[in-house]
C-alpha cells in the first residue's frame, strides 16, 4: 500500500527536516530521536508500535509526521511516498528512530471525512514561465486565451504579493479613456480571474486555492486583490532559483547535479509574453542574473571535479551572453587549454552515452597505452618467428609484441599462445612438404587468445591467413568476422578496461580497403557489440604518426558525428561507407 494512503485526510506534498525552528533540505540532516519521545514518550501516550497508533496522534502532529531510522539512506531523489515507506517500515523494527516532519495540507475531504485518494493520483498543476508560458494539469497542457496568460504572468511577476484589481486592469488592459477604472472594468478582470482559476486550481484543494482573493485598502474603500501562491514544485522559476541558491552552498559534485537540474528547467527568455512590460522587468532581471550565476557555478564545479571538457560548453555559452566580459572570455581560453593538454595526441573523441562507452582516435605508440588492454592481429598459424623478417616482420605489430612485451623471448610467447589455444579447435594442419617454414597448425579466422599481463590483457586474434608461400592475405569479410569475435572475447576477459587497437588490416594483411574505411569498420563492429553487451569503457584506435597523412580522418569524423548516442548510423551513410558492394577490389568508391 502506498504510505500516503495511510495518512487519512492528508496529501503529502513535501518533506522537510525541522529542529529548533530551522528547516533543512531532505537528506541533509536527521533530527534527534529525543524529538520522537517528546511527541510519543510521555506517561499518558506510550511510544506507538504501529502505523495505526502513529495516526492516532493528530493533535500531537501538526498535522502528521513520518518516522525514519538513522539507517534509512535518505536522498534528494526520493519522493515523499518513498520516504514515508522507508520511514514506516523501519520504525516498527528499531527503537532508535528520528522524526521527519512532513509539511502536509488537508485534502478536500479532510473536514469531516477521510480521503481515499492516494497522493500520487492527485492532479498536479505545473506553471512554466522559463520560456514560452505553459500550464499543465495532470501532465496535460491547458490552453488559455492570450489575455488570461498575461494575467497569470502578472501574478507570477508579483512574486507572491497581492495585486489590486485596478492595477491589473491598467497594466493589462490599459488606461480607460477617462482614466477611471469602473465596476465594468473590474468585472472584466474578475471574469479573467475566474478563467484562470478554472485552469490552475483544477484538482486542487478548494480550501487552499493557488489564486487567492484578498481585500486591500488602496483608497477610501477596500478593493479586491489577487495573489498567486504556488508551491516550489508548481512554478518552474521558483524551483530554478531555489536549486541555484542551494547549489552555491553545496560541494562540487552535488552542485553539478543541482545546477544541471536547474538549467534543464530553462527553456528561453522568462515571461516571454510580457517580458517588455514594466511589471515583469524586476523578476526577468533577477532570473537572468540567476541564470548567469548558475552557469558560472557549473563551470567552477565541473572544473573543480577535473572535467574541463564538460565545463567548456557551459563557459562558451556564458561568454556568448557577456560579450564585454573579459573574465568570461579568459575562462573559456583557460578551459580550452586544459582540454587540449588533457587530450594530448587525441585527434577524435566521441562519447556514446546510450551504451556507456567512448571512442578515441589518437596518434601515438600502441605499446605506450599502459592503462589499456591491447588487441594484436595474428595470422591463422600464430607464427612468432621474426628472424630475418622471413615469416613475421620484426616491424609488424606481432614482431613488436615479441620484442617489447615479451623481451624477445619467443618461447615465452609461444607457451602463452599454446595455453590459450587449448580451447580453440584447429581448422587444419599443413604437411611439412607444403609449408617447410613456420608453424603448420591453422586456426579459424576470428580465433582469439587472451594473453595475461599484470593488470591487463593482450588479445591475439586471427584476422588473416598465411599462405604456404608465407604471404598473408585477408579481405573485408574476414576482417569483420575477426573483429566481431574479438569484441565478444573482450567482453569476457577484458577486465572492463579500455581497449587499444592499431589500424588492423592496413599493413601486410593486405585488406583492400582505404585506411579510413578500415577505421570505420573497426568502430562499427565495436559499437554493434557494445549495444548488445557492455564490455569496455573506451575503444582507443592508435595510429602511427607517420600514417596520419594517408588517412582522411575528416571522413571518419563525419561518420562518427552522424551516429546517435547508441552508436547507430543512418542507413544511407552506413551503406555508403560499409557495404561491400560500394567498393571495388581496390577499395575505391564506384562512380
Amino acid at each position: 500500500m502506498d504510505p500516503a494512503e495511510a495518512v487519512p485526510g492528508f496529501h503529502i506534498v513535501a518533506v522537510r527536516l525541522d529542529q529548533r525552528g530551522e528547516t533543512f533540505g531532505l537528506g541533509e540532516r536527521l533530527v534527534s530521536h529525543h524529538l520522537v519521545e517528546s511527541f510519543f514518550g510521555d506517561r499518558q501516550h506510550p511510544r506507538p508500535q504501529s502505523i495505526e497508533q502513529i495516526l492516532a496522534f493528530p493533535h500531537r502532529f501538526p498535522p502528521h509526521a513520518a518516522i525514519a531510522s538513522d539507517k534509512v539512506p535518505v536522498r534528494r531523489s526520493l519522493s515523499a511516498s518513498q520516504v514515508l515507506q522507508a520511514c514506516f517500515t523501519v520504525f516498527l523494527d528499531t527503537p532508535n528512530a528520528s522524526l521527519l516532519k512532513s509539511r502536509c495540507r488537508p485534502s478536500a475531504e479532510s473536514a469531516g471525512r477521510q480521503s481515499t485518494e492516494p497522493e500520487n493520483q492527485v492532479t498536479r498543476v505545473r506553471i512554466c514561465v522559463l520560456g514560452s508560458t505553459a500550464l499543465t494539469v495532470g501532465g496535460t497542457r491547458v490552453r488559455m486565451p492570450p489575455l488570461t496568460t498575461k494575467l497569470l504572468l502578472r501574478l507570477v511577476a508579483a512574486e507572491g504579493e497581492a495585486v489590486p484589481v485596478t492595477r491589473l486592469y491598467r497594466e493589462l488592459w490599459g488606461l480607460p479613456h477617462d482614466g477611471q477604472v469602473t465596476r465594468a472594468h473590474r468585472t472584466q478582470v474578475q471574469q479573467r480571474i475566474s478563467e484562470l482559476r478554472k485552469a490552475v486550481d483544477a484538482g486542487e484543494d478548494s480550501a487552499s486555492p493557488l489564486v487567492r482573493t484578498e481585500q486591500m485598502l488602496s483608497g477610501p474603500y477596500p478593493e479586491s486583490a489577487y495573489r498567486l501562491v504556488p508551491d516550489r514544485d508548481r512554478l518552474d522559476c521558483t524551483e530554478f532559483i531555489e536549486l541555484v541558491n542551494e547549489a552555491t552552498c553545496s560541494d562540487p559534485a552535488t552542485a553539478v547535479v543541482l545546477l544541471n537540474r536547474a538549467l534543464g528547467l530553462w527553456k528561453g527568455r522568462p515571461l516571454q509574453e510580457v517580458a517588455e512590460s514594466d511589471f515583469a522587468e524586476p523578476l526577468v532581471r533577477r532570473l537572468m542574473g540567476t541564470l548567469d550565476t548558475a552557469r558560472g557555478e557549473l563551470v567552477r564545479a565541473q572544473a573543480d571535479l577535473g572535467h574541463p571538457e564538460l565545463a567548456l560548453p557551459v563557459a562558451e555559452e556564458r561568454a556568448a551572453g557577456r560579450p564585454d566580459d573579459s573574465a568570461a572570455a579568459a575562462a573559456v581560453r583557460s578551459l580550452r587549454r586544459r582540454v587540449r593538454a588533457r587530450r594530448g595526441d587525441e585527434i577524435l573523441r566521441r562519447e556514446f552515452t546510450g551504451i556507456s562507452t567512448r571512442l578515441v582516435v589518437k596518434a601515438g605508440d600502441l605499446f605506450d597505452q599502459h592503462d589499456a588492454n591491447m588487441a594484436v592481429g595474428f595470422c591463422d598459424t600464430f607464427d612468432t618467428a621474426t628472424e630475418n623478417d622471413v615469416i613475421i616482420s620484426r616491424d609488424s605489430v606481432q614482431g613488436q609484441l615479441l620484442d617489447r612485451v615479451y623481451g624477445g623471448d619467443r618461447g615465452l610467447l609461444d607457451r602463452a599462445l599454446r595455453k590459450g589455444l587449448q580451447r580453440v579447435e584447429p581448422s587444419g594442419t599443413e604437411h611439412v612438404r607444403d609449408k617447410p617454414k613456420g608453424k603448420r597448425i591453422r586456426y579459424p579466422i576470428g580465433s582469439v587468445v587472451p594473453l595475461s599481463l599484470p593488470g591487463r590483457r593482450v588479445f591475439a586474434f586471427v584476422h588473416c591467413r598465411q599462405g604456404n608461400d608465407l604471404v598473408t592475405r585477408s579481405d573485408r569479410d574476414d576482417l569483420r568476422l575477426s573483429l566481431e569475435c574479438l569484441w565478444a572475447d573482450v567482453a569476457v576477459h577484458g577486465l572492463r578496461k579500455p581497449t587499444a587497437i592499431p589500424l588492423v588490416g592496413s599493413g601486410l594483411a593486405r585488406v583492400e580497403l582505404e585506411l579510413e574505411q578500415l577505421m570505420i569498420l573497426i568502430i562499427d563492429t565495436f559499437l554493434a557489440s557494445s549495444r548488445s553487451e557492455r564490455h569496455t569503457p573506451e575503444l582507443r584506435i592508435v595510429v602511427r604518426p607517420g600514417d596520419l597523412h594517408a588517412i582522411r580522418i575528416s571522413e571518419v569524423a563525419r561518420f562518427v558525428e552522424a551516429l546517435d548516442d547508441h552508436g547507430q548510423a543512418p542507413r544511407d551513410l552506413r551503406g555508403r561507407l560499409l557495404d561491400s558492394a560500394t567498393f571495388t577490389a581496390k577499395g575505391h568508391a564506384r562512380s
